[in-house]
């Protein structure tokens, strides 16, 4: 089992009589879903349904104080809590930075928990473990606790690639990428049938029509990749842009279009030289470039 103090992590705390009613109608996420038993994932968009902030959502036990603590990108805290703020008007709850005194730790390859601070699964995959919002300098006493290794930031974030999960800031542009580019829908990041929430109408046609053209998508290289941020062409056409990478695996915002033109052609798809091979995850439950040619 290994444990790792996430150095990007924020937390914001919403709390008060309104907070489930208002935040369910900001958020893309059901909060009726999201107890102490269960964490969620989720993000506030803009009214044209671009992400502002994705976060994990979860709920501390009556016991411990109640209220919402959202484990959200730490550059990113700060906006959060404006943007709450600015939609907070007359509803009786308090939007707080809690960046300063708590982080998130995360725990995997194993199913421990801690009594260290506010632990909750990852809502997002089974395998990506456990997470815990606690004072920082309580890192090495809650791994102990649970029996994992204390190791550097890097090691979860190559577990996190391996497992095809995108990061905000490198995989996709906040502001810019719309839930279904990068993969919410997959992850549970949405739900559909909740009613209405910020940016709902365009997200909703979105996955009515199925027109999500772009995704972040995971691949795999030998040898060294190229920075995030590289362009991923085919002959001399630009197919996307690549993102995060570590130890052979990385992600990549793809037209799966063009990717799936690409296949079908037999060009390899390359960025900075080094050629990017498409990776299905288990968990990609969206038409795969390559698949719906080759079953025609």
């Amino acid at each position: 089992m290994k444990a790792a103090l996430l150095p990007d992590r924020g937390v914001v705390k919403v709390a008060g009589d309104d907070t489930r009613k208002f935040l369910n109608g900001l958020v893309t996420c059901d909060i009726a879903k999201v107890t102490p038993a269960a964490a969620g994932f989720s993000a506030l968009l803009t009214p044209q349904g671009k992400i502002i902030v994705d976060f994990i959502l979860a709920e501390a036990p009556p016991a411990d104080g109640g209220g919402f603590f959202l484990d959200c990108p730490r550059a990113l805290a700060s906006t959060l809590v404006q943007r709450l703020n600015f939609y907070k008007l007359r509803a009786k709850l308090v939007v707080e930075d809690l960046s300063e005194m708590l982080g998130v730790l995360a725990i995997w390859d194993g199913g421990a928990a801690t009594e260290y601070g506010l632990c909750y699964r990852d809502p997002r995959l089974p395998a990506l473990g456990l997470r815990c919002m606690l004072p920082p300098h309580l890192a090495g006493e809650a791994a102990a606790d649970v029996g994992a290794e204390l190791v550097e930031p890097s090691a979860y974030e190559a577990h996190r690639i391996a497992l095809g999960v995108p990061r905000g800031g490198l995989d996709f542009i906040y502001g810019d990428a719309f839930p279904h580019e990068t993969d919410m829908d997959q992850f549970g990041g949405v739900d559909f049938d909740k009613g209405c929430f910020v940016g709902q109408e365009v997200v909703s046609r979105i996955e009515h029509r199925g027109s999500a053209r772009a995704r972040v998508v995971p691949v795999s290289y030998d040898g060294f990749a190229a920075e995030a941020g590289t362009p991923v062409t085919a002959g001399d056409r630009s197919v996307g842009t690549l993102g995060s990478t570590a130890q052979g695996r990385g992600l990549a915002m793809l037209r799966l279009d063009r990717a799936a033109d690409a296949l079908a052609a037999g060009q390899p798809l390359i960025a900075g030289g080094v050629e990017m091979r498409l990776v299905k995850p288990a968990w990609a439950q969206f038409p795969w470039p390559g698949e719906a040619k080759a079953a025609q």
